[in-house]
C-alpha cells in the first residue's frame, strides 16, 4: 500500500503540474510571443546543462544510497552529508565554468544571468533525500505551494513581451525558495555526522556513471533546440519547445512510477528479494503501457484542434511536430521502467549507461541531416528513433533475466484498444467545431471507449485495479 500511496502522491502532483502549464503556456504564448518563448527556451536549455553538470548524477545515486541506508540513522546521516558535500564541490566548479561561459555568451548574456539563479536552486535541492526515504508527501506539498505562488506572480507581473526578464526571474527565484522550504524537515531524519569518517571520494565514480546517461538524455533536448536555433531561427526552436513541453507534461504522469519505484525496488534488491524486483517490473511495465498507449494516440487525435486553441494560431507549425513527437511517450515510458525502475536499482548501471549513450550517439548522427531535410519535424523523428534504440538495447540487456511473455502480457490488448479509440476520436475530431468543449468531449469519449475495450478484451490490469479499490 505504501507504493500505491506514494504513487498517488506523485501522480497527484504530476497532474497538478500538468494543469498549471495549461493555464500559463497559453497565457505566455500570447504575452511573450514566439520570439520571447524561443529566447527563454534557448537560454534555459543551456542553463539546464550546467545544472546537470553540477548535479553530476547525484540525484539518482544519492536517492538510491538513501534507500539502501534508510533503516539506520547513523548510516543515513553519513550518506546525506557525503552526498551534500560532494554536490557542493561540484556546483562550486560549475559556478566558475558558468562565469567563463558568460564572458563569451553574446547577445543573450542578460537572460543567461537571470536563468543562472536556477543553478543555485539546484544546489539547495534535497528532494533526492526524501525520495530515497519514499517520503513523497513533503516534496509534493512543497512543490504545489511553490507552483501556485509562481502562477500568481506570473499573472500579476508578466503582461507584455518586454516582461520576459521578469518571467525568468520569477521562475528562478521560486525554485530557490521552494528548495529552501525542504531544509528544516531534514532534522527529523539525520543527526550529526562523524566528520572524520566522511568518504567523499567514493561518490565520484558512481556519480559519474549515472551522470553520463543523464547528460546524454539532456543532449536530446539541448541538441534539438540549439541546432534548430542555430540552423533555422529561435522561433522554430520555440515551436519544438512548445511541442516538447506538452509531451513532457503527459510523460510526467506516466513516469511518476519511476520516481516511486526506484527506491522501493532498490530497498527490496538490497534485502535479497529478487523475485519481488521482477514482479514489480512486470506490474509496472503493464501499468505504464496501459497509460501511455491511449495518451500517445489521444494526443495525435486532438493535436489539430488543441494547438491553435492552446498556443494560438501563431504556433500552428507545432501541430505536425507534436503529432510525430507523440510516439516518444510510449518509448520513454518503457525506457523508464526498464532503466530507472529495474537496471538502476538492481545495480546494473552499465547497461543503463550503454543504452542511453547509444541513443545519444544515434541522435547526434541523424539530427543535423534530419533538420536540414525536415526542419523541426526531423528533430522530432530523430528523438523518437533514438528512444526506440535505447529501449531495444535495454531489452537486449535483460533478455536472460526476465520473461518477455510476462513483460509484454496484454500489451497487444492496449494497442488494439488504443488504435480503435484513435480512429473513432480522430473521426469525431474532424466533424466537431474548433472549441474547448469539443476537445473535452473527445477526451472523455476516448477514455470511455478505451476502458470499455479493456474490459471487453479482459485485460488483467482491470482486475488488479478492482483489487486495489477493494483494499
Amino acid at each position: 500500500m505504501k507504493v500505491i500511496k506514494n504513487y498517488l502522491y506523485n501522480a497527484t502532483y504530476q497532474i497538478f503540474i500538468l494543469l498549471v502549464p495549461f493555464v500559463t503556456i497559453p497565457y505566455l504564448s500570447r504575452v511573450l510571443g514566439p520570439t520571447g518563448i524561443g529566447i527563454n527556451s534557448y537560454t534555459n536549455s543551456i542553463i539546464q546543462l550546467f545544472i546537470l553538470l553540477g548535479g553530476l548524477g547525484t540525484n539518482l545515486y544519492g536517492s538510491r544510497q538513501v534507500a539502501f541506508a534508510r533503516d539506520k540513522k547513523s548510516e543515513l546521516t553519513q550518506v546525506f552529508y557525503e552526498v551534500t558535500i560532494f554536490r557542493l564541490i561540484s556546483f562550486l566548479i560549475i559556478f566558475f565554468l558558468f562565469g567563463v561561459f558568460l564572458l563569451f555568451s553574446g547577445e543573450y548574456k542578460i537572460f543567461y544571468l537571470a536563468q543562472s539563479i536556477s543553478i543555485l536552486a539546484a544546489l539547495l535541492d534535497v528532494a533526492w533525500f526524501f525520495m530515497g526515504l519514499e517520503n513523497f508527501a513533503i516534496t509534493v506539498l512543497r512543490n504545489i505551494i511553490v507552483k501556485v505562488t509562481t502562477l500568481i506572480f506570473i499573472f500579476i507581473f508578466v503582461r507584455k513581451p518586454s516582461d520576459l526578464m521578469i518571467y525568468i526571474l520569477i521562475v528562478s527565484f521560486s525554485l530557490v525558495l521552494g528548495n529552501l522550504t525542504l531544509l528544516p524537515s531534514l532534522k527529523r531524519y539525520i543527526g550529526y555526522p562523524d566528520w572524520k569518517n566522511l568518504h567523499i571520494r567514493k561518490y565520484f565514480w558512481p556519480a559519474i556513471l549515472l551522470f553520463v546517461p543523464q547528460v546524454s538524455t539532456q543532449v536530446y533536448v539541448l541538441l534539438n533546440k540549439t541546432l534548430l536555433g542555430l540552423m533555422i531561427n529561435v522561433r522554430v526552436s520555440g515551436y519544438f519547445d512548445q511541442s516538447d513541453k506538452i509531451i513532457k507534461m503527459i510523460l510526467a504522469i506516466v513516469t511518476a512510477t519511476g520516481t516511486v519505484m526506484m527506491p522501493h525496488v532498490a530497498n527490496a534488491f538490497a534485502k535479497g528479494k529478487h523475485d519481488d524486483t521482477k514482479r514489480y517490473l512486470y506490474e509496472s511495465f503493464s501499468f505504464v503501457s496501459a497509460l501511455s498507449v491511449p495518451m500517445m494516440f489521444g494526443l495525435i487525435a486532438v493535436a489539430n484542434k488543441f494547438v491553435p486553441l492552446f498556443f494560438t494560431n501563431k504556433f500552428i507549425d507545432v501541430v505536425p511536430i507534436m503529432m510525430l513527437e507523440s510516439f516518444v511517450i510510449l518509448m520513454i515510458a518503457w525506457n523508464n521502467v526498464l532503466g530507472t525502475q529495474y537496471l538502476l536499482p538492481t545495480d546494473q548501471t552499465k547497461y543503463f549507461i550503454q543504452s542511453v549513450i547509444l541513443g545519444t550517439l544515434f541522435n547526434c548522427l541523424v539530427d543535423i541531416p534530419f533538420i536540414i531535410f525536415w526542419n523541426a519535424e526531423g528533430a522530432a523523428v530523430a528523438t523518437v528513433l533514438s528512444e526506440l534504440l535505447v529501449f531495444g538495447y535495454q531489452l537486449w540487456a535483460v533478455r536472460y533475466q526476465i520473461s518477455f511473455r510476462y513483460l509484454f502480457e496484454d500489451s497487444y490488448k492496449y494497442f488494439a484498444a488504443g488504435l480503435i479509440m484513435f480512429v473513432l476520436v480522430f473521426a469525431l475530431d474532424r466533424k466537431l467545431n474548433n472549441s474547448w468543449i469539443s476537445i473535452v468531449l473527445e477526451i472523455l469519449l476516448g477514455i470511455l471507449i478505451y476502458l470499455i475495450l479493456l474490459i471487453l478484451f479482459k485485460a488483467k490490469i482491470i482486475d488488479r485495479a478492482k483489487k486495489m479499490i477493494r483494499k
